[in-house]
């Protein structure tokens, strides 16, 4: 099994060299064809290898040894369980669908063959963080989606806000990675080792050891790893406050979008932690750490959602506060159901960007909802799509978002932590939020009058698909005419449809199985007294009594009354929005403002890095090393050598009497010496 075990990670990774070294001498077609074939037979092998896994057939080894330092091993190897085989199967499936929408979404784009490579690289890098059974490929491949990401955010480098939104992605998470490096090098240092089988069985004996870090008290050693390994896990999967980089990620193009925001990179951090939950078991605090940080995600993410007017935005605010949903459910210790709601998650999501894009080719490159309106008739494959991904996303009974979504609310209801009060506060109100702003952007795109200029030139309003005239082409043929909104082409449409399918349907089928059977029994570690899935299994009576139930719960009711709210507002009198925005001005201008976070990391982190280093070189380097030591140095030896130059004058009658007078005094000293 070993060959199939690299068949998946490696088969992109060939379609990434050969499209990214090769592509501009066998073209296009041959391009888009072999990067495809890669992901299909990666796809194709995972789902072997997950009938295999859920046969009993589970792999734990070796593959090669890098080097061995002072008794410490440093390895690549695989860990095959049910945990990564559901992670394989999502990755491969969701990248494959962006692989054929790209096919028509960059068709005119000039950096064709270079985008397959990327994507393609993306999903290699993805494959072998979650596949590594150790810290140090796991750690590998976790700064290559990073890095990846930062060549596909700023894959339109000509424009500045692109080169911006890289930037800003590539340095906020190595804020969130230098706690990653932190935690691992604390596993090290605790464990002396970063094979995860020897960290876990060990990781019970060290609950009592205690450090000190930087003088701030008594800490458990495992908290503190727990702590620094999640915030890693804040950075790749955009958690409050480093969430700050994933909406500028817009600036790349939708496929891409769709890849980051649905299967990986911020999917990263969520399977991170559940497959440390041996370690996070361990400590009531980190847990508690966790659930806070993404009970206040999935709220004040959410209200940033409703403001937006960008319609890549507005899903992109959806998946923060969705991630939020799942590292709620990480804190409550239903790590199950967060991967659970990670994969459905996955499927609507994914349809609802590329469904986004979709909008934006039919529309000529305009991304702004306020300028769309009625496009039902003109793209009712679209339309249909993205209805039933906004209403998997709300959590509607019998679709997949409704039995992962209401499985977190229930298990955090039932958590006995400290922050379980404020989170389930927290996800009870995010589902009246994610209600209004998903049905708001469906309302004003598809509904209601028509607000699209017919007669002008289309022009990019965005962040997304208007390429400057430096790069190239528009993906529609660059800026078009003027004219009706039209349904994409059947390679656009295709991979829409197959993400409908598994957005409806796939919690129905899998819930049982993934959340109330063995699944995850040999992947997934929670300890007493963290029993939140044993209560959830005793209240489960089957995905159809589930969602008849719900009928008549608060989370059905409060999404309900999100979508009616934005039926109101925005189709029976819109007026409604705008006297909000002037009667609650100073809330909107915080909203759009994004809390100001962005403002603050300027003035505060950015701006004081500036000061700082301003103030180290005119005080360190141009006063004390230039001022003191340099030319410091060189006035003394300048003086010394003007005295110096002073006694050499160059007479002899000078020479002489120095002379005598040096006698002189080695006589007045040496003689009393003699007489002694």
């Amino acid at each position: 099994m070993k060959t199939a075990y690299l068949l998946v990670p490696f088969a992109p990774l060939v379609g990434a060299i050969i499209a990214g070294f090769f592509g501009r001498t066998i073209g296009r077609t041959a391009s888009h064809v072999v990067t495809i074939l890669g992901v299909l037979i990666s796809l194709l092998t995972a789902l072997t290898i997950l009938r295999d896994v859920m046969a009993g057939e589970y792999f734990n080894g070796t593959l090669y040894s890098w080097a061995l330092v002072d008794g410490v091993k440093f390895e690549v190897g695989f860990l095959i369980d049910t945990l990564t085989a559901t992670m394989m199967c999502v990755v491969t499936s969701v990248s494959l669908m962006v692989h054929i929408y790209t096919i028509g979404y960059m068709k005119d784009d000039d950096g064709y063959q270079r985008f397959f490579a990327y994507i393609s690289l993306f999903t290699f890098a993805m494959l072998m963080l979650v596949m590594s059974n150790n810290f140090l490929q796991l750690f590998f491949g976790w700064e290559a989606v990073g890095l990846v990401s930062y060549l596909l955010i700023g894959f339109w480098y000509t424009r500045p806000t692109a080169i911006y939104a890289n930037l800003k992605a590539f340095l906020v998470n190595r804020v969130g990675d230098f706690g990653f490096v932190l935690g691992i090098g604390l596993v090290l240092a605790n464990f002396g080792s970063l094979d995860y089988s020897e960290v876990f069985r060990m990781a019970p004996s060290l609950v009592g050891q205690i450090i000190n870090p930087l003088g701030l008290g008594q800490w458990s050693v495992i908290t503190v790893t727990c702590i620094c390994l999640f915030i890693g896990a804040m950075g790749k999967s955009a958690q409050f406050p480093l969430h700050v980089w994933l909406p500028d990620s817009m600036e790349g193009p939708t496929p891409i979008s769709a890849l980051i925001h649905a299967a990986t990179m911020v999917t990263a951090g969520i399977f991170m932690v559940a497959r440390m939950s041996p370690l996070f078991e361990l400590s009531d605090t980190a847990l508690s750490f966790v659930m806070t940080i993404g009970a206040i995600t999935a709220l004040f993410m959410g209200f940033l959602g409703v403001i937006q007017n960008d319609i890549k935005r507005v899903v992109a605010y959806s998946t923060l506060s969705q991630l939020g949903y799942m590292t709620v459910a990480l804190g409550a210790s239903a790590y199950s159901v967060a991967i659970f709601h990670l994969m459905t998650h996955a499927f609507f999501k994914a349809l609802l960007f590329l469904a986004a894009g979709s909008v934006i080719i039919g529309m000529h490159h305009n991304q702004d909802i306020r300028n769309m309106g009625g496009l039902r008739k003109y793209m009712p494959i679209t339309w249909i799509t993205s209805l039933l991904g906004s209403l998997a996303l709300i959590g509607t009974p019998f679709f997949s978002g409704f039995y992962s979504k209401d499985m977190i609310i229930e298990a955090v209801k039932v958590s006995t932590l400290p922050a379980s009060g404020f989170a389930y506060f927290a996800v009870l109100a995010g589902v009246f939020v994610t209600a209004f702003y998903s049905f708001r952007m469906y309302f004003l795109v598809f509904h209601g009058k028509e607000r699209f200029n017919t007669d002008a030139h289309a022009v990019a309003h965005g962040h997304d698909d208007g390429h400057d005239d430096a790069h190239g082409h528009g993906h529609d043929g660059g800026h078009q005419e003027g004219g009706l909104p039209h349904e994409s082409p059947a390679v656009i449409t295709l991979p829409l449809v197959l993400l409908a399918i598994p957005s409806v349907l796939i919690g129905m089928f899998t819930i049982g199985p993934m959340l109330f059977s063995d699944f995850f029994q040999t992947s997934i570690s929670v300890f007493e007294p963290h029993n939140a899935m044993e209560v959830l299994a005793e209240e489960f009576h089957g995905p159809a009594g589930m969602a008849v139930h719900a009928l008549t719960t608060l989370p059905f009711w409060l999404a309900l009354a999100g979508v009616a709210s934005a039926y109101y507002c925005y189709m029976v009198n819109p007026a409604v929005p705008a006297w909000f925005g002037k009667r609650f001005g100073s809330v909107y201008r915080l909203l759009d403002n994004k809390f100001y976070l962005d403002r603050f990391n300027e003035v505060f982190f950015a701006g004081g890095a500036r000061s700082v280093g301003s103030g180290l070189w005119k005080f360190g380097d141009q006063a004390v090393i230039d001022g003191v030591v340099v030319n410091g140095s060189a006035r003394v030896v300048g003086w010394f050598a003007g005295a110096l130059r002073g006694l050499q004058s160059g007479f002899l009658y000078h020479y002489a009497i120095a002379m005598i007078v040096g006698v002189a005094l080695f006589v007045w000293w040496f003689v009393p010496l003699l007489r002694r």
